[in-house]
């Protein structure tokens, strides 16, 4: 099988309007590559000074006890749920409720740390998780829900949280999508008994590569991810437990440590400024679905998204007006073959389903400017008149 990523970044080199910003995000980075020689020169590129910095910076910011950086976003969730069932013995595989409406990672991070996806319904209102279909689906080998912050927009965590307690199920939140996105001031993360963010390039707050973090208050948690991603070691000569190589790297560390300090609070206000312009430019035509913004919440926008009829046509549309209108994503998880051990069908999940097949993403980052997004909302207005 071959790598397809090349092929599709050059397939998007025509678009004058993109998801990828890494270009211009990265223009200048005379300053952070002064920081990275300092790691060069003092050799610390496996879980380094940097890395303790960036956890410390994290934390502090989220708002959490903890935060413990491991090889990606992935690897938070996956790391999260082996930390969970370190010291238990299960009879059946534990079951994990999520939503079908998420990225593949999702879903792997479940599969591979040996628990059983169960999914449940979205909500259109939100594309999260619907916390009226979650009861139904609790057995006796539940043991987590984990409901996926999508786009950016926080679930809802006091309904999910109560039907966590009836059922003494832990809640550890895909907050992937969902850096400083907050309720009530509540940061994503600190809802649950973990919360695991994704560091990949076109994340809000993003490295120059693969990077994730876990944040918790528990403070067993915090040791048991700190063994499980290097080795399960203690020091250089002790190994607690088998564990896996799942570090931070130190240069990333560096890089997400310089975006935290210097960028972050400004690409999300500038994230939330373009998706109110589009909010405004696109809430009146009859033939989208905008999601009602709750003034309770802080939406983050990791992606703008919205339904649309004839979406499959309007993207095309658009992507020949030199727009990258993209979808996220085509198929839900309980419909990809992967998932055909699990033995859901079509018709399962409607909204999930209805949502895959009509939701449609603009660009919506930093470098998106204002005379840009008037030039998509018209050429949208322009498709359906």
């Amino acid at each position: 099988m071959n790598n397809f990523y090349p092929a599709q970044y050059k397939n998007d080199d025509f678009l004058e309007i993109r998801h990828n910003y890494l270009p211009e995000q990265f223009m200048d980075s005379s300053e952070l590559f002064k920081l990275i020689e300092q790691v060069v020169r003092m050799g610390d590129f496996t879980l380094g000074s940097s890395v303790d910095q960036f956890e410390l910076n994290f934390a502090n910011k989220i708002g959490a006890k903890y935060a413990i950086g491991v090889g990606s976003g992935t690897d938070a969730i996956f790391l999260t749920l082996k930390a969970l069932n370190i010291n238990q013995n299960f009879i059946h595989k534990p079951e994990v409720i999520t939503s079908p409406f998420t990225f593949y990672a999702t879903i792997g991070a479940i599969s591979t740390a040996d628990y059983v996806p169960v999914f449940s319904d979205i909500s259109l209102d939100d594309f999260n998780i619907d916390p009226n279909g979650i009861e139904d689906k609790i057995t006796e080998n539940t043991k987590v829900i984990l409901p996926v912050h999508w786009a950016g927009r926080i679930c809802k965590m006091v309904e999910i949280n109560s039907i966590a307690a009836r059922y003494n199920l832990k809640v550890i939140e895909d907050a992937c999508h969902a850096i400083l996105a907050s309720n009530e001031g509540v940061m994503a993360g600190n809802f649950g008994f973990a919360g695991c963010f994704s560091f990949h390039p076109l994340k809000n707050l993003n490295v120059w590569g693969d990077g994730g973090i876990v944040v918790t208050n528990s403070e067993e948690l915090s040791k048991n991810l700190r063994l499980l991603r290097n080795h399960g070691l203690i020091d250089r000569n002790t190994c607690a437990l088998f564990g896996y190589n799942s570090r931070l790297d130190t240069i990333q560390a560096v890089i997400a440590n310089y975006l935290l300090q210097n960028r972050l609070d400004y690409i999300t206000n500038a994230r939330i400024k373009n998706s109110k312009r589009f909010d405004e430019g696109l809430i009146g035509l009859k033939y989208l679905r905008i999601p009602k913004r709750d003034p309770n919440l802080k939406e983050v926008f990791h992606l703008y998204c919205f339904l649309a009829e004839d979406r499959d046509n309007l993207a095309r549309y658009l992507i020949k007006n030199k727009v990258d209108a993209k979808i996220h994503y085509p198929k839900p998880m309980h419909l990809q073959p992967a998932a055909a051990k699990y033995g859901y069908e079509k018709g399962d999940f409607p909204m999930a389903e209805y949502a895959s097949d009509n939701i449609i993403s603009l660009p919506v980052h930093e470098f998106v400017e204002e005379g840009q997004i008037n030039q998509i909302i018209d050429l949208i207005n322009k498709f359906y008149s």
